[in-house]
């Protein structure tokens, strides 16, 4: 017999750790007392997708966005209701991916931005952690824009540690210097930053090994697309 759920297609590996983490978040944040109450999903953990940001700031010609796109057609081909991306950066080609399909892509930008919102009425200025790639492309920036808010980011050395953070340890299994990513979120406080966006999933597994997300400041994207997924999906996120 058919089930008659929706089923979620995750377009993954980028990066691997982070998918993992996004799969167990959904897992761990339904409400269900049985496994049929959980939500269905097909994920595809591509983690040979070309770099996004190395593309993005021209470091590369690897385009990942047409495999990206194949990924999608993949996904739809076995079922799949609608796609979700857990990763940010992976966003700059949201529109390439959509064309490739008739099924509609979850945006994590849009969803974590209407989370920060919730969270801070009247929202004037939100902080945006990501990779120089998701920066470069202006994704949370111009959505940010277009709703009266003020984007701000790290400076130039600031950004660097951020960098250091994401690929020299997360990506690479290695200790998270964390006291030099709290002091980066504290100098954009102090430029009047009411929220931090975690706009990188890496920094999202940082967040929940760490802990941070007990600091109303970090709106974490990864955990705003999973709640978000659960509910697309037809089922109740775990309070």
């Amino acid at each position: 017999m058919t089930s008659s759920k929706p089923l979620v297609g995750v377009i993954g590996g980028v990066g691997p750790l982070a998918t993992a983490y996004f799969v167990d978040k959904v897992v761990r944040l339904t409400e269900a007392e049985r496994d049929q109450d959980h939500v269905d999903l097909v994920v595809f953990n591509h983690a040979s997708i070309p770099d996004r940001t190395d593309f993005v700031v021209g470091r590369s010609q690897e385009d990942p966005g047409p495999v990206m796109a194949a990924d999608a057609r993949r996904l739809e081909a076995f079922g799949a209701d609608f796609l979700v991306l857990p990763c940010n950066t992976a966003h700059t080609f949201t529109e390439e991916i959509q064309q490739a399909v008739g099924i509609p892509l979850v945006s994590i930008v849009e969803e974590t931005i209407a989370e920060a919102r919730r969270r801070v009425p009247g929202l004037e200025r939100a902080a945006v952690l990501a990779t120089t790639g998701t920066l470069r492309s202006g994704v949370y920036h111009h959505a940010l824009e277009e709703q009266g808010v003020t984007p701000l980011a790290p400076d130039e050395e600031d950004q660097a540690l951020v960098m250091r953070v994401i690929y020299e340890q997360v990506k690479a299994g290695r200790p998270v210097e964390l006291p030099v990513l709290e002091g980066v979120v504290d100098r954009l406080a102090q430029q009047g930053a009411q929220v931090v966006l975690l706009g990188c999933t890496e920094l999202s597994v940082v967040a929940q090994d760490a802990g941070l997300l007990a600091d109303a400041r970090y709106v974490d994207s990864l955990d705003v697309l999973a709640r978000a997924t659960i509910r697309r999906a037809g089922a109740r996120v775990r309070e």
